[in-house]
């Protein structure tokens, strides 16, 4: 069944806040399935006693927009302003030094963003069909009939009965991860039956434009960060960049099948934390550098990851600990204080640091076993560029 959002009875709510429906605004089936397939972004409560007959649902840190096979949608707003939302999606994603970009910052929702995006993707995955996919040599083994590349003589001595040669060769094809990525993500978006009807119809052309050249094969974003460019595949970097957001933001989806309707949803926390890290990677302070997402070794089998590191430049020592927590409760958890004392003990440094959108009611400032653990503030609020010098005033010790 195609569910077109336009067409789906949408329910609203927003990030982090509890909304009640009367009991006849929400059907059993639509329900159903968002506590059955969504209970990671969505609390529900059923109609009850306790909940005065009224459906009660609540977002835990997602936004975006899930389509129910009953006819229904959910859609979550971000607390967030929306162009806060894109610049944070433009850092996340290294998209900020695309000129492409800039209409984007006049989209009123989401959806539109996301409708964006999938076309200039779509669009540029064709013009690089037009120019040809970017091909590699992949050494191929195979039983042929006749010779290619290099035939292994050994099988023939031992079984000269044997019609078929064992041969090595390297096949140039277009059949690449590099490829595989876009095919798949393409796929992807088609499934999220997300698009408007113009742009669904510039993702089948791509899709059908590749189809043939190369495999569908499961991609995830993982694959899409670190890759090696060069001359003849440098624009495929856009490309995957775009990928990323897709496969990081689409799903999850339980059973996946023809008909299975992909949700789309943004992790806030994670994206939060991830567009601090890029923000201070791209407005670096002299004398300083950041390592991200560092690995500490504690014990034989076990490590825990650091979310930031602030180094000295000059020593390469760690100066202090990192660590970015999307929610905004009144004060910092004790067990997230405790953490941050470990993880600067392990690092050997002096301070730590948890990094928060809104000021806490009851900041934090406390010293132990010659540590300083303290709160700071990367607002989402107000301009992000002004949030962010702000945040760097506040980090570094005076000079």
């Amino acid at each position: 069944m195609h569910i077109n959002p336009a067409q789906s009875r949408i329910i609203q709510i927003t990030e982090y806040e509890t909304k009640s429906f009367q009991q006849d605004e929400i059907s059993d089936l639509a329900g159903i399935e968002l506590y059955k397939k969504h209970k990671t972004q969505v609390d529900v409560e059923f109609p009850s006693y306790k909940t005065r007959n009224k459906w009660q649902i609540k977002a835990k840190g997602w936004v975006g927009y899930i389509p129910l096979n009953s006819g229904f949608a959910l859609k979550i707003n971000p607390k967030v302003p929306i162009q806060n939302l894109f610049g944070m999606l433009e850092y996340a994603y290294n998209l900020k030094s695309f000129s492409f970009l800039e209409g984007l910052m006049d989209c009123e929702s989401i959806e539109d963003f996301y409708n964006r995006l999938a076309y200039i993707l779509a669009q540029k995955i064709i013009e690089r069909c037009r120019k040809g996919l970017y091909r590699a040599y992949i050494p191929r083994t195979e039983q042929l009939s006749y010779g290619r590349g290099r035939i292994n003589l050994q099988q023939i001595i031992q079984k000269p009965w044997n019609v078929k040669l064992k041969c090595e060769y390297e096949e140039h094809t277009a059949d690449i991860i590099e490829n595989q990525i876009l095919f798949w993500t393409l796929f992807n978006i088609g499934h999220s039956r997300f698009c408007s009807e113009k742009v669904s119809l510039i993702v089948r052309q791509a899709y059908h434009a590749m189809q043939g050249m190369v495999t569908l094969q499961p991609c995830n974003s993982a694959d899409c960060i670190e890759r090696q460019y060069n001359r003849l595949n440098e624009d495929y970097r856009i490309l995957h960049y775009l990928c990323r957001f897709f496969l990081e933001n689409i799903g999850p989806s339980h059973e996946r099948g023809n008909h299975e309707i992909l949700p789309f949803l943004v992790d806030m926390a994670r994206l939060y934390e991830i567009f601090v890290t890029e923000w201070l990677k791209q407005n670096t302070p002299q004398g300083y550098f950041f390592k991200q997402q560092h690995l500490m070794q504690i014990g034989q089998n076990r490590q825990f990851s650091i979310d930031l590191l602030l180094c000295d430049a000059a020593t390469g020592k760690t100066v202090a600990v990192l660590d970015t927590k999307y929610k905004t409760p009144e004060k910092a958890a004790s067990s997230d204080i405790h953490q941050m004392i470990s993880y600067a003990n392990t690092t050997q440094c002096k301070q730590a640091f948890l990094i928060y959108p809104k000021d806490l009611t009851q900041p934090l400032n406390i010293k132990s076993d010659n540590i300083q653990v303290r709160s700071l503030t990367f607002s989402l609020q107000d301009n992000l560029n002004h949030a962010g010098q702000t945040f760097l005033k506040n980090l570094l010790p005076p000079s």
